[in-house]
């Protein structure tokens, strides 16, 4: 564990979860946190334990469309914070479209998930062809949050902060949510709308289960969770 000062933008007033209205002012501000961090944790809607894995499907085109995120038993520094390494296998039909290592990290005393960033291989007929999106916490990158801890309505915060490469930024929309999947139906979900300073038209909405994590996104369902071997 690691005890550092960190920068990351946010916004003010977010330190109370409340079902109510979003503070009047909210304009971004920087905060300086002082986190004991950790490559293992967890929140409400977010699990940072080795072993944890969601598997949501959908369909794509008329192919069946699969996302793995398994939290393995690996970490990797990053800023001089140990960092927990999370893979996502994305599928489409038979084959592999996107493989990303991501690297988050769990400050206790703020009770949040934080981003540092992502190694990138994006396949084609089975030949790594690129590495879009791929960033790290280094340098002019700061880390982002992908999960606060304490959660409000209106509440923004940036995911990723490596400018020009990632800026995807998260707002939440909603809470009280039912979502219903093949893996059973859930109550009271987060609901979140993901943007991009890198593409104003791009937009994406997420639900959040209380004690398992992500269960939609866009057109993808939970269909299985729970700890692996």
């Amino acid at each position: 564990m690691t005890r550092c000062f960190l920068l990351a933008l946010f916004i003010a007033g977010c330190v109370l979860r409340s079902h109510g209205q979003p503070p009047k002012d909210l304009r971004e501000t920087v905060l300086k946190d002082t986190c004991t961090f950790s490559p293992t944790g967890r929140n409400d809607y977010f699990i940072l334990e080795p072993g944890y894995q969601l598997i949501l499907e959908g369909k794509d085109h008329g192919k069946i469309s699969r996302l793995e995120i398994t939290v393995l038993n690996e970490t990797k520094k990053v800023r001089g914070v140990e960092t927990r390494v999370v893979e996502e296998r994305e599928t489409v039909g038979d084959e592999l479209a996107e493989l990303s290592r991501n690297f988050f990290a769990y400050c206790r005393e703020a009770n949040t998930i934080f981003y540092y960033g992502e190694e990138v291989d994006i396949y084609k007929n089975g030949i790594i062809v690129g590495h879009e999106g791929a960033w790290l916490a280094e340098g002019k990158n700061k880390p982002g949050m992908i999960m606060p801890g304490d959660l409000r309505l209106g509440t923004k915060y940036y995911q990723e902060n490596a400018p020009g490469i990632a800026m995807d930024k998260a707002e939440v929309i909603s809470f009280g949510n039912a979502v219903q999947t093949p893996a059973g139906i859930f109550t009271n979900c987060l609901k979140t709308k993901e943007t991009t300073a890198l593409n104003a038209s791009e937009k994406e909405f997420k639900f959040y289960a209380a004690g398992v994590g992500l269960v939609k996104e866009e057109n993808l369902l939970l269909v299985k969770y729970g700890f692996v071997k």
